[in-house]
């Protein structure tokens, strides 16, 4: 029994011993690869632990750089609400509280003639004191000062000509409107109507005139006719053009268009414009384009050159 004993704990040990392997050179071979990965195991266990060690500090270091920054602009904020402070308890300038009255005075004396003489209609002629509908009866010059009266302060006017849109703005009209026209003035106007006020009529009526013009857009090249009817969708360029578009209209009409996109949050308007600039290549030298073209091809300009300025 004792040397049986002493044989199996002899046959235990002899795994520590180096002469066992030597003759074994298959369990010496696994022997070597279990070490080389255990070994690979532990170093990256540590390299993964100092990475991670750096790593948070760096992220320490970051933290407080930006409290530091914080600190800093909650510092230089309260020393601009006290600087703000004290420039709002110094009382305007009596010159120029007299000229803000004077244009405010102007205003009223245009806008009172324009409700007697020409209300809802799109201009006032002075002399003959005759209203006209030069844009199709849209009511352009109440719509484009809807943003005036309110930044004036002239809440009775500005009410009064909310409720002229709200019920009396009709825009299903047999009526060639101008693309650029239109969009400039009645959607523009609405638009910023709805910026100062929050009030849904504005944004409402803003996409309804803007759906009758999209159908401009609707051309292989993506550059959009300049008249269409605001009835019946039918969009077409005027006669003098030969057909063609005119690009200072085209190229103008992407802020009111992607504006409306962003208050309305429906994509479509911003994606009908915004094609215009893909199809137009750079430094183009051209003044009308065909907008049944699917590309427009770079036209040099010939000698002599000119410039064309134009005042709105």
């Amino acid at each position: 029994m004792a040397r049986s004993s002493r044989s199996s704990s002899s046959g235990k040990w002899r795994y520590c011993h180096p002469l066992y392997y030597l003759k074994r050179p298959q369990r010496l071979a696994l022997l070597f690869i279990a070490f080389v990965c255990g070994t690979l195991v532990v170093w990256d266990r540590q390299t993964l632990l100092r990475e991670y060690e750096v790593e948070v500090s760096k992220l320490n270091e970051e933290v407080t750089h930006l409290q530091t920054l914080l600190d800093e602009l909650k510092n230089t904020q309260s020393g601009r609400t006290s600087e703000l402070s004290k420039k709002e308890a110094v009382p305007d300038d009596p010159i120029d509280i007299q000229r803000r009255e004077k244009v405010k005075e102007a205003m009223l004396h245009a806008w009172s003639s324009y409700e007697k003489y020409a209300w809802g209609q799109d201009e006032l002629q002075p002399q003959s004191k005759i209203g006209v509908n030069s844009f199709g009866g849209l009511g352009a010059t109440l719509v484009d000062s809807l943003d005036t009266l309110y930044i004036m302060g002239l809440d009775e006017q500005f009410l009064k000509a909310r409720e002229w849109v709200a019920n009396s703005l009709d825009f299903n009209k047999d009526y060639e409107a101008s693309v650029f026209e239109t969009t400039i003035r009645v959607v523009g106007g609405l638009l910023s109507a709805y910026d100062l006020s929050s009030d849904q009529v504005f944004l409402d009526k803003a996409r309804d005139i803007a759906d009758r013009l999209l159908p401009a857009w609707d051309t292989p090249s993506g550059i959009p006719y300049n008249i269409i009817n605001l009835a019946h969708g039918r969009p077409h360029n005027p006669g003098w053009t030969g057909g063609e578009s005119i690009l200072a209209d085209s190229g103008t009409e992407q802020l009111e268009f992607i504006a409306l996109s962003q208050r309305t949050g429906d994509p479509k308007y911003q994606q009908k414009v915004s094609i215009f600039f893909r199809r137009i290549p750079t430094s183009v030298l051209i003044s009308f384009v065909a907008p049944q073209q699917r590309r427009v091809q770079r036209l040099e300009l010939t000698p002599p050159p000119h410039l064309c300025v134009g005042l709105d």
